[in-house]
């Protein structure tokens, strides 16, 4: 099969190729030696990936520690299950599907990928894979952030930093949905788009005074660094600020302070999937390019507009 692999850490985007690697094997996935009990197969229709993703040692090493390079990284993807692995529930061959692979596997820009069936969801026939890859992490992240670890509920106020970006885009969505008050931020050229997104405000981090925002219940931060610590000092008395840019490095006075790791959950995948099928929730993708560009889309020079995606199968 056709993959984009990564051998050297080091060299980033810049050190991607695209690879013949062997087509996982389904009679053995189907067998009490497959892979992983519960596995599927899935043709990868879309798949999306994360920079940062080169940076996690998962995508060099394996959960004992052994070097697994060449490795396929991107662990977003929408296809169709082609398999099923011994003792596999929940999900039939020729289902539509989307969700997020294991960060310690080959992941999905590839032809074909080997995933959990419980990491998976259904994807409505009415909402196409381009878009169901671009959600899946994105979606995920958002929602998990705002409802399971800020606990956001209606009529609260929350700070979304980045979002006219991928994920903040989701959460200003999400958030405005579910009652509450978006102030978004970001560079002065996304205040349009956040606005569009759902934000009832929106500050330009590079030139607007942060602390002029006042007091919010939940922060939700892509940013990290300086923009975190400021907004820290912004969280009300039992407020929340969730970051996924790792341990915080500053918390609320009388609040907390939650940084997570995205994690698939068919349940929330399923309620993203209605959002976007009902119009409720917007895909926010900027680059589609196929397989064989994915190289040259990840090494743009340009600043990037939303998600990229990667088209494998038209």
């Amino acid at each position: 099969m056709k993959a984009i692999v990564v051998t050297d850490q080091a060299a980033g985007t810049a050190g991607m190729t695209l690879a013949e690697r062997p087509d996982p094997d389904a009679e053995r996935l189907a067998g009490l030696s497959g892979a992983n009990y519960g596995d599927v197969l899935v043709d990868v229709h879309a798949s999306g990936f994360t920079v940062d993703e080169l940076e996690w040692p998962s995508t060099w090493i394996d959960r004992v520690g052994r070097d697994r390079t060449p490795s396929i990284p991107g662990h977003e993807v929408a296809g169709v299950v082609s398999a099923l692995g011994y003792g596999t529930t929940g999900l039939s061959v020729g289902q539509r599907v989307f969700g997020l692979t294991d960060w310690t596997r080959d992941g999905t820009l590839a032809e074909y990928t080997v995933v959990e069936a419980r990491n998976l969801a259904p994807l409505p026939g009415d909402v196409d894979f381009v878009a169901g890859a671009g959600v899946a992490m994105t979606g995920l992240t958002a929602w998990q952030g705002l409802f399971e670890h800020g606990r956001l509920r209606e009529g609260q106020s929350v700070l979304v930093h980045g979002a006219a970006g991928a994920v903040g885009s989701m959460a200003t969505q999400l958030a405005r949905e579910a009652g509450a008050y978006v102030i978004g931020t970001g560079r002065a050229a996304g205040r349009e788009q956040a606005l569009a997104f759902g934000a009832r405000e929106f500050v330009d981090l590079e030139k607007d005074a942060l602390e002029d925002v006042g007091g919010v219940d939940l922060v939700f931060d892509v940013l990290g660094g300086d923009v975190q610590k400021r907004s820290a000092g912004l969280v009300r008395a039992g407020g929340t600020l969730v970051t996924v840019t790792g341990p915080p490095e500053a918390r609320p006075s009388d609040g907390l302070a939650i940084d997570f790791v995205v994690v698939s959950d068919r349940a929330q995948l399923g309620e993203i999937a209605r959002r976007v099928r009902d119009g409720r929730l917007r895909t926010n993708i900027g680059t589609v390019a196929t397989l064989d560009d994915a190289v040259a889309a990840f090494n743009s020079t340009g600043r990037a507009k939303g998600k990229t995606v990667i088209s494998v199968r038209a």
